[in-house]
């Protein structure tokens, strides 16, 4: 290790920085967590208050009947945006991969990028120009054809489609170019050589493209299990706000969390955020497992 330092030390005092930030702002909040354990309150501080044990936790999943609630709202809205988030951007990279009018392709590329950059805000009022009651476009649609309008907006059970399909249009784009740039360094001889056999394009899809995407398509999934506890807030508030006649339908546990911190206090929020995280940790590493036997080996760790 000596030798090491010795030879490399300009590399290793490049990463000074780095380690200090992740030490200062990664691992000493960590003493924080102690915070889910006790009935804080500021004068006695983190250390100096009641120690309560599971009492945070337990509330969390019988005390209000919420826990369970936004729980599975949260499932539900990720793993929906998982599994489309992956199906979608990976047909979209295979049909822009064989465009070749290189013109068209850029084009397309830029306009399916662009909904990455727009914030939650402006694709909340993207939703709001569709879906308001009084002027949106669908109901202009719906009483074109003499039918009733939709009272969109105080119907909760059409908003779970709504926030995942917007999810999914959001961040499609972003990631077809992810498996494009995979596709890239694939081997085109193989294209070649299943041409000669006989393959067609639907084979060649089939049986060469996907099994090569598979170590991406593989690693991009376990990074989103590893967050599927964490609902995105920035995504529910800027589509859905305040509006209390669609909160049991949309509510995840980061907007639970929100809420719920000036009435029922740091301690009892902090328990919360030390749930997702030791959930998000157990299905990181379970995928994993599963991930090598299904990858040759390979995973995040």
């Amino acid at each position: 290790m000596k030798a090491e330092l010795k030879r490399h030390w300009q590399l290793y005092l490049m990463c000074v920085p780095a380690i200090i930030y992740l030490i200062m702002f990664c691992y000493i909040p960590y003493g924080g967590l102690w915070m889910a354990f006790t009935d804080y309150n500021i004068i006695d501080g983190i250390f100096g208050s009641r120690f309560v044990g599971l009492q945070n936790f337990k509330y969390f999943f019988s005390g209000t009947g919420m826990g369970p609630k936004v729980i599975a709202n949260t499932l539900i809205i990720n793993a929906w945006g998982l599994v489309l988030g992956t199906i979608i951007p990976i047909t979209i990279a295979i049909c822009f991969n064989d465009v070749q009018n290189k013109f068209y392709k850029k084009i397309s590329q830029s306009i399916m990028f662009f909904p990455y950059f727009l914030s939650w805000v402006v694709v909340g009022a993207i939703i709001y120009a569709f879906f308001s009651t009084s002027t949106g476009i669908i109901n202009q649609w719906i009483a074109a054809r003499g039918d009733e309008i939709i009272r969109w907006y105080a119907e909760p059970k059409y908003w779970k489609p709504i926030i995942i399909i917007a999810d999914v249009w959001k961040w499609c784009g972003y990631n077809s170019i992810i498996y494009m740039a995979a596709m890239t360094n694939f081997d085109k001889t193989l294209y070649e050589a299943a041409q000669v056999d006989g393959a067609n394009k639907f084979m060649q899809i089939m049986y060469i493209t996907l099994p090569l995407l598979k170590p991406t398509v593989v690693v991009l999934m376990l990074m989103s299990i590893g967050r599927i506890f964490f609902g995105d807030f920035g995504m529910i508030y800027g589509i859905v706000g305040n509006n209390s006649l669609l909160y049991d339908e949309v509510a995840v546990i980061d907007t639970y969390v929100y809420s719920s911190m000036r009435t029922l206090g740091f301690s009892y929020t902090t328990a919360i955020g030390l749930f997702q995280s030791v959930m998000g940790l157990i299905l990181i590493t379970i995928s994993n497992h599963f991930a090598k036997k299904i990858n040759e080996g390979e995973g995040l760790f």
